[in-house]
């Protein structure tokens, strides 16, 4: 705490004061056009050497974010709870106000209210306070700017408050070169927007949502009377979280003013004086865990957007001047999250497990040829609330549970990653056709002297030899998903071709014994095929959206387009996208998985599908899509798509691996799939595959052992993938 100072330092102090105002009040009484070309021959020296932020001022503003229609508020960001807005969209009452309240002779001084300064100057020195005011709105502008600067030291944002006559006078030559530079609206229209109008508003418009829960544009004569009597001093009149009488007091002193300036009549200040104080506090969200009010489950999606933004260059050279920029850069985002996709997505994740089911069904959709999001659902809130004990992650999580990152690895999909085989056996030039006689047991090169080995080797099994075993094609193999023709087709294109097609896709290894395997080991991966390795709903969804696009990979995009606070578009809401398999290739695979959701591929070749055929009737229109289960049905899985959407879920625990979700919630996940694809397609017209050529469709003649084109329902079972410890050896974990 500063010492008192001592009787010969006030002394002196106020006869530097006596001797500065003696000075000011000489310059007051100079002529007026004398005095003008003085100041204005200073003014214009000075102001190249103004301060930036000055010049070009950068305030901390709020940056909003939107849902796709550019309307729907899903939450801002902030720092400071700021938006500038033009004088057009401040209510004239409220300029008026400002400067009644503030510096009645602002549209007639040059920057400096020489009388009044010199008057506060005295008085505050003796006084050993602030007692009066003198400093004109310019003047306040000038001391608002540096002492929020974010480019200026903490020492130097201090100093600008400092009750010096050092600092009094480096603030009047800057407000003299300002009032040179700009228009008086301009001043106005700057101080507006940086002035400090108590309980967390920074600035008219945060003020009349915070108080009044209004724009500026539509605040009365009352409501901008108690506004413009807060600046003085914010903290104490903030009828919210000060005095409310005080509040009022203040706002009767305004309307006095404005009537004396000939702003409004003394009739309509008294009329204003009776009002009731009616408040309507509106608290702004600052950050993903204070979206709209009932949508927390947006949480998840501003998430992935928060950490997408921290990774684009556009917002600043290092992760944390991104999130500078997101907080402080009063930029308005309109992101891809489709409402009603999400409350669908949301709707479904919630009916198969409730909020407060240790089980998760994450749910991601994407739209293929532009990568964009359009919706990330999962059954637990995005809170930081305490869960009960021993409960890490329900109800209420911050971990990106359908995107990964941070601790989330991601769940294991079984038999979807079929899909990856198979675009690697068509890319290598094997047909849809390709055939074999698919055995309950497939002998493999990998040695193995686990429990169920072969003679030594590993043998993965199908899960339903009556159903599966016998000669399949693609189409049929993946309809009835086939273990032992997916892993012996693994084996004819290479291991490490499968895990390529996978990474080309999208598929991120973020577990570090899956990224071990992929960069060392990959040709001797022969479970991948069968989907050991862990991955999310957002990848599982993008890799079957490239394939829906024919082709075509798009990075996951969550915005639709990001405006600067000068109007600017920010150039980084185009879709990033390349073209990662020939047309063909894709076409044929989708041809494929027509079989498994209960339709018919373009050569009639499909002859029964998994669970899902009921995603026919669901979604009515076409769609193509996979299942995939676990080992022991730790998890299950459905992806589906269409030409215009891609839909994955997973269900899982994700905090414990051994609990196993069981085969009965297949049927449960499949159908939440279908209904959010269903909604995502309303409105839209019907999309067709096309057909992929004959050169990748091949000779569809096979043996015709007897087969019935459904099972029964002993038979219609899902795939059951390996035995626990030859999992654990195939993927080095024990």
């Amino acid at each position: 705490m500063p010492s008192p100072r001592s009787p010969l330092s006030r002394l002196l102090t106020v006869l530097l004061a006596g001797l500065l105002a003696g000075l000011v009040l000489a310059l007051a009484a100079l002529p007026g056009g004398l005095l003008g070309g003085f100041a204005a021959r200073a003014a214009l020296g000075a102001y190249a050497d103004l301060p930036d932020a000055l010049r070009t001022p950068v305030q901390p503003q709020r940056s909003y974010l939107y849902a796709n229609d550019g309307t729907t508020l899903i939450t801002t960001f902030y720092d400071v709870n700021r938006t500038d807005v033009s004088l057009d969209e401040i209510a004239p009452v409220m300029r008026q106000a400002i400067i009644a309240a503030e510096d009645r002779r602002f549209y007639s001084h040059g920057g400096a209210d020489l009388r009044g300064i010199a008057r506060a100057l005295v008085a505050n020195v003796k006084g050993g306070g602030t007692e009066q005011g003198g400093s004109t709105l310019t003047m306040q502008y000038v001391r608002n700017v540096l002492k929020t600067d974010p480019n200026r030291t903490p020492e130097e944002r201090q100093a600008a408050t400092e009750q010096t006559v050092g600092r009094k006078l480096q603030e009047i030559r800057y407000a003299n070169a300002l009032e040179q530079s700009l228009s008086k609206d301009e001043i106005l229209n700057r101080y507006l927007n940086i002035a400090y109008f108590g309980s967390g508003a920074y600035g008219v418009a945060a003020a009349g949502q915070r108080y009044f829960g209004k724009a500026p544009a539509d605040l009365t004569l009352g409501e901008a009377a108690l506004l413009a009597g807060l600046v003085q001093s914010p903290d104490a009149y903030s009828p919210i979280d000060g005095d409310k009488d005080q509040a009022l007091t203040r706002r009767g002193y305004v309307l006095d003013a404005m009537a004396e300036t000939g702003a409004i009549t003394a009739q309509q200040a008294a009329a204003a004086k009776t009002e009731a104080l009616t408040l309507r506090p509106t608290a702004q969200p600052n950050g993903c865990t204070a979206t709209a009010q009932g949508h927390d489950d947006w949480g998840f999606f501003c998430d992935y957007l928060r950490r997408w933004w921290l990774t684009q260059p556009a917002f600043g050279s290092t992760p944390e001047e991104r999130e500078q920029a997101l907080r402080r850069g009063g930029y308005r985002v309109v992101t891809t999250l489709d409402p009603e996709i999400q409350q669908t997505a949301q709707e479904q994740a919630t009916k198969v497990y409730g909020y407060g089911n240790k089980r998760a069904l994450p749910i991601a959709a994407v739209e293929p040829g532009t990568g964009r999001v359009l919706a990330m659902a999962v059954n637990r809130h995005y809170s930081l609330d305490a869960n009960p004990d021993g409960q890490a992650n329900h109800p209420n999580t911050v971990n990106p549970l359908i995107s990964g990152g941070a601790s989330v690895d991601g769940y294991q999909a079984g038999s979807t990653f079929k899909m990856f085989t198979m675009l690697a056996a068509l890319e290598a030039g094997k047909p849809l056709s390709t055939g074999f006689d698919a055995p309950s047991r497939l002998p493999t090169r990998y040695a193995s002297d686990d429990e169920g080995n072969c003679d030594g080797t590993w043998c993965p099994a199908n899960a339903n030899p009556q159903w599966m075993d016998g000669y399949r094609m693609m189409w049929d193999g993946f309809g009835r998903s086939v273990n032992t023709y997916f892993v012996w087709l693994a084996e004819q294109v290479g291991e490490d071709k499968v895990v390529e097609m996978a990474q080309r896709l999208g598929i991120t290894f973020r577990a570090d014994s899956d990224a071990a395997f992929a960069r060392d080991n990959a040709a001797n991966w022969g479970a991948f095929t069968l989907g050991v390795a862990a991955t999310t709903p957002l990848d599982l969804a993008n890799a079957y959206a490239t394939v829906a696009a024919e082709g075509t990979y798009c990075t996951p995009l969550p915005v639709v387009s990001v405006t600067a606070p000068d109007g600017g578009a920010v150039d980084v809401a185009q879709p990033s996208c390349k073209r990662v398999l020939e047309p063909d290739v894709a076409r044929a695979a989708t041809d494929a998985a027509r079989c498994p959701v209960g339709q018919q591929s373009a050569f009639d070749q499909c002859n029964g599908g998994t669970t899902a055929t009921a995603v026919d009737r669901i979604v009515g229109r076409p769609v193509a899509g996979k299942t995939g289960s676990s080992e022991r049905n730790a998890t299950e899985t459905f992806v589906g798509y269409t030409p215009q959407v891609a839909v994955a879920g997973i269900a899982a625990n994700p905090d414990d691996v051994t609990d196993l979700v069981g085969s009965a919630v297949q049927a449960k996940v499949i159908d939440a799939v279908a209904r959010t694809i269903k909604t995502a397609l309303a409105g839209k017209p019907v999309a067709d595959f096309t057909a992929p050529s004959r050169a990748l469709v091949g000779d569809p003649q096979r043996p015709q052992p007897p087969r019935r084109t459904e099972p029964d329902r002993r038979e219609q079972r899902q795939e059951s993938e390996l035995p626990s410890d030859v999992l654990r050896w195939l993927r080095g974990r024990g």
